[in-house]
């Protein structure tokens, strides 16, 4: 079974957040996400106590916090408290960091400590008593942990996924990329003992429902600078022929990123970006084309598709597949 979440960008007031995301679970939505990136947009969790207090079924969470812009104990805090606020329906993804790092002027951060970070947040969460730099602390309260996600592109953050991750986030929506991507996942799942079948896979990317595939491709050029933006920093710790050409040759005309015009329709960011790019990375057409791209998907092992809403025809986008695409899934 294929689920279906969205993700918002935090530069809409929390009364237009709050009714994308009711909008979003009355058309079957199962989770909401927002990004992370403190400067650029709103702080999320005063948005996610939000959605929280506004739905009543959808899960929710970060997607992506990174474990350096807090420290991982605020992080375990905020997410356990907001578990009991939610009834159990808080999820978290995570990664090296991105945005929210770099408009700081700072790098993202280490997969070590990435994987750190991770199992302090999973046993602090859990209620287990943990050494913290010497000290041992405890969140005597929580009431269990919440689902964590990893996301990645590369060889060894996907088989740190792998091994330790409920899912893994895998940023576009190309079903050939997306199979190589779990070839590393199994295997980091393999190497520790667990059954990779049980790990999620999400394929977060936006869409555009339309007959008019110019005005679908326009909307949704940025990502191909997003997933650029990540890509130029693989090309700098892979070697040649470690990854695959599909992934990384659209990227050399890229000049560079403004992360101030992150996400953000008719960036100057995404001119290199061809639509045979976002053709592959988006899901974008008629209904019946996007629910033959989301069937391809689904055949891969993606188990969630998430849609990176910010298109520029929200309301309409959430309406559409709550009608004719996700009742096909169900």
């Amino acid at each position: 079974m294929l689920t279906f979440g969205i993700t918002l960008k935090p530069d809409w007031t929390p009364e237009q957040l709050v009714a994308l995301t009711q909008r979003a679970e009355r058309a079957g939505f199962s989770y909401g996400w927002l990004f992370d990136s403190h400067v650029l947009w709103l702080e999320m969790y005063p948005l996610l106590t939000l959605m929280a207090l506004n739905t009543t079924r959808m899960h929710l969470g970060p997607c992506v916090t990174n474990p350096v812009t807090r420290d991982p104990t605020v992080t375990a805090s905020a997410l356990s408290t907001l578990n009991l606020i939610s009834g159990g329906r808080m999820e978290m993804g995570i990664g090296r960091g991105d945005s929210a790092r770099r408009v700081l002027g700072k790098k993202p951060t280490t997969l070590e400590r990435l994987e750190q970070a991770v199992g302090l947040i999973r046993a602090l969460a859990s209620g287990q008593e943990v050494d913290y730099d010497g000290t041992r602390i405890r969140l005597t309260w929580t009431q269990g942990p919440f689902p964590i996600w990893i996301a990645g592109y590369g060889p060894k953050a996907l088989r740190l996924a792998g091994r330790l991750a409920d899912g893994v986030i895998l940023q576009f929506a190309d079903p050939h990329l997306i199979k190589w991507c779990l070839g590393f996942v199994r295997e980091g799942a393999l190497e520790a003992g667990r059954d990779p079948s049980r790990i999620q896979v999400m394929s977060a990317a936006p869409t555009f429902v339309s007959d008019d595939m110019a005005r679908a491709r326009e909307n949704c050029r940025w990502f191909g600078a997003m997933v650029g933006n990540h890509v130029a920093d693989l090309v700098e710790r892979y070697r040649s022929g470690e990854l695959p050409p599909e992934l990384t040759a659209y990227i050399r005309d890229r000049k560079g990123y403004d992360y101030h015009h992150h996400a953000v329709i008719g960036s100057e960011n995404a001119q290199f970006v061809s639509d045979e790019i976002i053709d592959r990375f988006a899901v974008l057409g008629t209904p019946e084309q996007c629910r033959t791209k989301l069937q391809e998907l689904a055949s891969v092992g993606v188990t969630q598709y998430n849609i990176y809403l910010m298109n520029g025809d929200e309301e309409r986008t959430l309406d559409v597949y709550g009608r004719e695409i996700i009742p096909a899934f169900s």
